[in-house]
């Protein structure tokens, strides 16, 4: 009987002693895989419109005027441990609001647009118009059906760094 409890505690402890094991590597795995490098990239969107000289800030209360100029500046800042590879943002062109050409600016950054609610996006969307002669042509999309604006980086945005754009729309 003495012998059958040894070896069953013998047992026990050889099965605790794995679990124990087992449990270990598989915390310092998921900690491995928690701690990864990674970025951590957050955005900031505030409007403004330019009245009587001075800027005024845009909220969701704000009440804007047709003609007037509202300017969307995009400031990402990556607070992550790793480089943002490929780094792109994009800036929506709020309803009842045309983009303002030219406005598009972004230090290294390339600007292409979209007229399909982001789909598709290039420098110079294109539309077919229909011709007098039934056929159609491929011309350059008015400025007013322009739906976002995405800003495209070459170089990657590294941990703590800040990247920043902005565009121009006008209420119409």
């Amino acid at each position: 009987m003495l012998k059958s409890k040894k070896k069953f505690v013998a047992i026990s402890a050889a099965i605790l002693s794995l679990l124990v094991v087992g449990a270990a590597a598989f915390a310092q795995k998921h900690f491995i895989v928690a701690n990864a490098l990674r970025p951590e990239v957050k955005m900031q969107l505030p409007g403004s419109v330019v009245r009587d000289s001075a800027r005024v800030a845009l909220d969701k209360s704000t009440v804007v005027n047709p003609g007037e100029i509202l300017d969307w500046i995009m400031t990402s800042e990556n607070d992550g441990n790793a480089p943002a590879l490929d780094y792109k943002t994009i800036g929506h062109i709020p309803r009842g609001t045309e983009f303002v050409p030219g406005s598009a600016k972004a230090d290294g950054a390339k600007s292409v647009f979209s007229i399909d609610g982001g789909k598709s996006f290039s420098p110079q969307p294109m539309i077919d118009l229909k011709q007098a002669d039934g056929s159609t042509k491929r011309v350059p999309a008015p400025f007013s059906i322009y739906t976002e604006i995405r800003y495209e980086w070459a170089d990657p945005l590294a941990p703590g760094g800040t990247l920043s754009a902005s565009y121009k729309v006008r209420v119409k």
